[in-house]
């Protein structure tokens, strides 16, 4: 049985001021209808498979599982990597994870920010690989390239092997290559031997294991470290932190690829792309008969070649050819197609001025629900909140801010120190300074109100919390 691992980490920096740092790239919805996690998911479909198990960052669980939960997407858990480590260290976690349940399954690897057009030729090739994966074989698929891209690494062929259905050719890895520079990308076109290094990898948990073992022993070591007591906290599986920060950084591709003697490459012509910049999503969506991808309230005149993407606001433009606008609550990137690779150097310059957009947007998801920050100024601040059904905030206080707060539409049951009190829409409630207090919906429907903070230190990490029912620890998160 095939149990698809989808690795779920990473910032998405290149895709700023979309993709943030606490809500990156594979959670947005920029092809279709889903996200780029749940569209990954729902590609498996044609491919007998256990529950998906997803591995992420400690701080993106939360969107993860409610992304999973409102598609109705069936998981085997959700493996929280307390430090980013790499890839080969990850897959090792949900490698043990599988043969600590007894089972040696395939282990499908794949990330959950690319994108695929075309799923039944994405199916049919890891079908094919699966006598590979099943005679001990480590399968990479490598995706046949269109272009000499320079923004992949390639893998060269070896000698062709005759497999699994309708005789399909598969082929020994001859070498891994780094990204080329434009001349020899060119050449590895040329040549016919060459494929777009996919990232993603077929092959069972136990031959995985002993190859990293094998070629990359500090890793393995590290990874049974953390993986010898692991926590679960419903969908969530939480491994040994001291011992997984001692785990060395590496790829799959050097700890164990480049190494090992029984790599395989299966050729995948899908429709791949890793959206790895605002180019090459416009390269991939449909366009109208100027070259122009228009996204939100666009108007555009004489504009050509161009992809405008409106969040919030209406976008015009004017007279403009192979740029690149995206607009959002709190910023408005602009750039030359050419030049859309330099956004990670505003990703850099925003983080080093400890500016808060690199980071997340003006809008914020929590396990609960979501806020709005709306206005603030020195010693106030003013939220939108939304909280879900059933959902509660923490009970905790605040040592230099009071709090107002005003139902605008919904029930809330709020705890004002020793109080509780349900207010409904128009009513409001003061939670003074240094007072315990926590706010629920009891309701069947959202529950929306308007925060007033007022004080004279107003960052989230003012938080005490006592109690929280989604296990976070103060002061990290807030609300």
């Amino acid at each position: 049985m095939i149990l698809p691992i989808i690795m779920a980490g990473g910032s998405g920096s290149r895709l700023w001021p979309l993709s943030r740092q606490q809500f990156p790239k594979q959670f947005l919805t920029l092809l279709g209808e889903h996200s780029m996690l749940q569209t990954t998911a729902h590609r498996l479909a044609g491919i007998a498979h256990a529950p998906t198990l997803v591995i992420c960052n400690e701080e993106h669980r939360f969107s993860v599982a409610e992304q999973l939960r409102v598609n109705k997407i069936p998981n085997s858990g959700i493996v929280l990597e307390p430090v980013g480590r790499n890839t080969a260290p990850a897959i090792a976690l949900a490698a043990m994870l599988a043969l600590g349940k007894g089972d040696d399954p395939l282990l499908l690897v794949l990330a959950a920010d690319h994108v695929i057009k075309d799923e039944a030729a994405f199916c049919t090739a890891v079908n094919n690989a699966i006598p590979l994966a099943e005679q001990n074989q480590l399968v990479t698929f490598g995706i046949v390239p269109t272009a000499p891209e320079t923004g992949y690494g390639y893998i060269q062929r070896g000698d062709a092997l005759s497999h699994g259905l309708d005789n399909t050719l598969a082929f020994n890895v001859a070498k891994f290559v780094e990204k080329p520079n434009l001349a020899t990308a060119g050449d590895y076109i040329a040549n016919g031997e060459y494929y777009w290094n996919s990232g993603m990898f077929l092959f069972k948990a136990s031959t995985y294991l002993q190859e990293l073992k094998q070629h990359s022993p500090a890793i393995f070591a590290a990874c049974e470290a953390a993986m010898a007591t692991p926590q679960h906290d419903v969908d969530f599986i939480r491994v040994n932190q001291p011992a997984f920060e001692a785990c060395p950084d590496d790829s799959i591709d050097y700890a164990v690829m480049e190494k090992t003697q029984h790599a395989v490459v299966v050729p995948m012509d899908c429709g791949w792309n890793d959206v790895g910049s605002w180019s090459a999503l416009w390269e991939i969506e449909d366009k109208d008969a100027q070259g122009n991808v228009f996204k939100g309230d666009v108007i555009g005149i004489n504009i050509r070649n161009s992809y405008i993407n409106a969040n919030e606001k209406l976008v015009a433009v004017i007279g403009l050819d192979d740029v690149v606008v995206v607009e959002t609550k709190d910023a408005i990137l602009v750039a030359k197609q050419s030049q859309v690779q330099q956004v990670k150097k505003i990703v850099e310059q925003l983080k080093a001025e400890s500016r808060s957009e690199w980071q997340h947007h003006r809008e914020v998801y929590r396990p609960w629900g979501k806020y709005d920050s709306i206005d603030s100024g020195g010693r106030f601040q003013v939220k939108r909140i939304t909280v879900k059904p059933g959902a509660k905030l923490s009970v905790q206080m605040h040592h230099h801010r009071a709090e107002h707060w005003i139902v605008v539409s919904g029930t809330a049951k709020v705890t004002n120190g020793d109080k509780q009190t349900l207010l409904t829409e128009n009513q409001s409630t003061y939670i003074p300074v240094g007072v315990v207090h926590a706010l629920e919906n009891p309701g069947k429907v959202d529950l929306e109100l308007i925060e007033v903070q007022s004080g004279s230190y107003l960052c989230e990490d003012d938080i005490v919390r006592f109690e929280d029912r989604y296990g976070r620890v103060a002061p990290v998160e807030a609300n």
